[in-house]
């Protein structure tokens, strides 16, 4: 099987081309399907489709085929179910971040769109647009019934519009990335506790040195406090928190929900994330469920935010107002599709981005240098992830067992020889930081490492970025006190 999935992406030009003509062919039929009843034609069609479908494309019949937008390569593959892929896990050589023997599904749709590209007829974003979630009710249905009725199998997502936007009051965080001033926002994982006083002394840490606080959903697929609820508690307090949302855990129904419920205990920024797959966590027994991926959870919070409607389209009785953002991994193959996935993401309405941990400028420069050319960072503020541990064996094993993790050997190295490996570690942090303030499209830094919340702030401090080293005027900006 996995054998003839590779045939069919090295021939997906052919392959299209031949899927669309029988596609063709199959739409002359649908008179003589109405006359004998679609659900009769199904029941001879369905063995037939599906024999056909899982020896060529290795297709598990999720009843809307969408091969000809995935360069032919069936997406329901994907151990994390993503319809836009691919996720920021894929280990070297592109294999998949779930089944490390299998190459990631989302690696060789690419190379089937590039193929299919060849032909000169369509860009690369028009053979691999960006699609909407699985309608599970189709799950084992013929998708070729549904071509020979009339009716498309899938239709791509359109992009968000500014026509869509319902006015909201701009939070800090909002107004800080639209002041053109360096944005600093740091992560912290909730706590292991029913008490929230850990999760207050940690955060308290960065108190008017940050402009958002990150909270981690079951970061590494593990289990803390609830990322809402201890936003929730940031909020109460003071604090500015983003709330992370990961696609993991809950069905479409629970994350519309818990987007609403963190609006209502008066959260403001949100960050929509595909989550990393259980099988690195702590429970590893626990059934993933990603109903959705990034791209369809931007959709569906744009939505509900500046439209008023639910995924279902039943409107709110009041929308959410919410700064949302998703991530973004330059780090990790396949470097070509990074850009490509977020136009996706930005085209489903993302206003933040915050990247995977950099470590290697060149690759950052390279993905910026993209962005710029295509106005990415003008449509939506990118705030490149950093972080330091205490030892070189500390990050050798993060770049070795976290998925999209990419730490360069000379940094490895340099970091080995120092006599005080912290000391040179958080150096290197330091100078990244400063580097990354002088590329072009860069809005800021996310700072990130496991309850290392002192060593953070220091960084902060000395890399001369936190909010308290800025001067009065740029602390608050006339632009910030215009949007207030």
């Amino acid at each position: 099987m996995l054998a003839l999935r590779r045939w069919s992406v090295r021939h997906a030009r052919g392959l299209n081309a031949l899927y669309g003509i029988a596609e063709r062919v199959i739409a002359l039929l649908g008179p003589l399907v109405k006359r004998i009843g679609p659900a009769r034609v199904e029941a001879v069609l369905h063995p037939l489709e599906r024999a056909t479908k899982q020896l060529v494309f290795d297709c598990l019949m999720c009843g809307q085929c969408v091969l000809s937008s995935t360069g032919m390569a069936c997406p329901t593959n994907c151990a994390k179910q993503m319809r836009n892929g691919p996720c920021g896990g894929v280990r070297d050589g592109g294999y998949c971040e779930v089944k490390p023997e299998m190459r990631c599904v989302w690696v060789e749709a690419g190379d089937g769109g590039r193929r299919i590209a060849a032909g000169g007829a369509l860009p690369l974003a028009e053979i691999l647009p960006a699609l909407p979630p699985i309608d599970h009710r189709r799950s084992e249905r013929s998708s070729w019934i549904e071509v020979m009725c009339g009716k498309p199998t899938v239709a791509p997502i359109p992009n968000f519009s500014e026509d869509d936007v319902i006015a909201h009051p701009a939070g800090s965080l909002e107004r800080a990335c639209h002041s053109g001033r360096f944005v600093v926002t740091v992560e912290v994982a909730p706590p292991d506790s029913a008490d929230p006083q850990a999760l207050l002394a940690r955060a308290a840490k960065f108190q008017g040195l940050v402009d958002a606080i990150n909270i981690t959903d079951g970061a590494g697929g593990n289990c803390h406090m609830s990322s809402v609820a201890a936003s929730a508690i940031l909020t109460t307090h003071g604090l500015t928190p983003v709330y992370q949302v990961a696609c993991r855990d809950r069905n479409r129904i629970a994350v519309q929900g818990d987007i609403l419920g963190a609006a209502a205990l008066g959260v403001q920024n949100i960050l929509c994330l595909t989550g990393d797959d259980v099988s690195q966590g702590d429970h590893p027994e626990a059934k993933p469920v990603f109903d959705l991926d990034a791209v369809s959870l931007l959709r569906i919070a744009r939505g509900m935010c500046d439209r008023g409607v639910y995924a279902s389209g039943r409107k709110l009785e009041r929308a959410p107002s919410l700064f949302i953002g998703a991530t973004a991994n330059p780090f990790a193959p396949p470097y070509a599709e990074r850009i490509l996935n977020l136009e996706k993401k930005i085209d489903a309405g993302a206003q933040f981005i915050q990247t995977q941990f950099c470590f290697d400028l060149k690759l950052l420069e390279d993905f910026m240098r993209e962005a710029r050319r295509r106005e990415l960072h003008r449509r939506a503020r990118i705030i490149v992830g950093v972080g330091t541990l205490g030892s070189a064996k500390a990050l050798k094993w993060m770049a070795t067992h976290v998925p999209g993790v990419h730490v360069p050997e000379p940094l490895l190295a340099r970091i080995a020889g120092a006599a005080d490996q912290k000391a040179e570690a958080k150096r290197a942090c330091i100078e990244m930081i400063q580097a990354l303030a002088g590329i072009d499209g860069v809005a800021g830094v996310h700072v990130m490492g496991h309850k290392n919340e002192d060593v953070l702030a220091e960084i902060i401090a000395e890399a001369g970025v936190g909010r308290s080293a800025l001067p009065l005027t740029e602390a608050t900006s006339p632009l910030e006190e215009t949007v207030a």
